[in-house]
């Protein structure tokens, strides 16, 4: 195969030189390669035995990332096959080829690395996010899914630059089904706090996604009046952004405080007066 290449390049009028030469930006022609899905390339440039198959090139991607993070399966495949790959390099910001397919919501290239069951599936990246809130953060239930299943994920671990958890996550963005996935663990904190105070209640209720509210009000474990550190409760965000209907979810459990204050003294009433939301004000007198 070796001597196959060499000819091939030979008669397109190329220069057989160092197969592992790097351009500009660091990439070998293997990195290049796999970052196109030219799969028969990579197959020959394989065949050599001679590539450097972890080459990285300026922000520490290898082929194997570069794959891993565009979804092509069949690429990742011929790399974790040849058996030599570092499955969990790191590139420059801390991501594994893992954390680059859950990321982007890639369900085989997840499913291929899992099954190696030689990848660090809770590896964290410089702001200290795992596959897990990756793809919780994105809203990818299948990949959620997979990594959940393994049983070795942390599914409350913080990132380091916001402190919010998988469930944070997809309750800021509204992902329902990722929420439910979560839950039904019986694992998670569904009063984690992040930097600012937030638990995954008081993102839902401010965003006004009204089925993410249910799910959490019907875990029966909410701090239904916790406060974020400006002093906001999630009825007190729910109706200053005008979001009635969860406004009413919250007002029908019979818990909440209608007269909680923020840290400048406003009530609810006072922001839904002041932002005109005739249906919210309706629903408090």
């Amino acid at each position: 195969m070796a001597g196959l290449l060499t000819a091939t390049l030979q008669k397109a009028g190329c220069v057989i030189g160092d197969i592992d030469a790097k351009d500009g930006s660091g990439r070998t022609p293997l990195l290049w390669a796999a970052e196109n899905e030219h799969e028969a390339v990579v197959r020959l440039l394989l065949d050599t035995g001679e590539v450097d198959i972890d080459a990285k090139y300026n922000s520490g991607r290898t082929p194997l990332s570069r794959a891993a993070e565009k979804g092509y399966e069949a690429v990742v495949r011929l790399l974790l096959d040849t058996g030599k790959v570092d499955i969990d390099a790191k590139d420059n910001f801390g991501q594994t080829p893992l954390s680059w397919a859950a990321e982007n919501g890639h369900e085989a290239v997840v499913r291929l690395l899992l099954d190696t069951g030689k990848v660090d599936v809770d590896a964290k990246d410089n702001i200290g996010r795992t596959p897990l809130s990756w793809a919780a953060l994105k809203g990818h239930e299948a990949v959620v899914w997979l990594l959940l299943d393994t049983g070795k994920v942390d599914v409350d671990a913080k990132d380091s630059k916001y402190s919010q958890t998988p469930l944070s996550w997809a309750a800021e963005n509204g992902y329902e089904a990722v929420i439910r996935l979560l839950l039904d663990t019986g694992k998670v904190d569904v009063d984690a706090k992040d930097e600012d105070g937030q638990t995954p209640l008081l993102w839902a209720a401010e965003n006004g996604y009204e089925t993410v509210v249910r799910l959490l009000l019907d875990t029966g474990k909410v701090d239904i009046d916790a406060k974020n550190k400006d002093g906001q409760t999630p009825l007190l965000w729910a109706a200053k952004n005008g979001h009635g209907t969860v406004v009413r979810l919250l007002l029908d459990t019979g818990k909440v405080d209608i007269d909680a204050k923020d840290d400048s003294g406003r009530t609810l009433l006072s922001w839904a007066a002041e932002k005109g939301y005739e249906a919210v004000v309706n629903l408090l007198q």
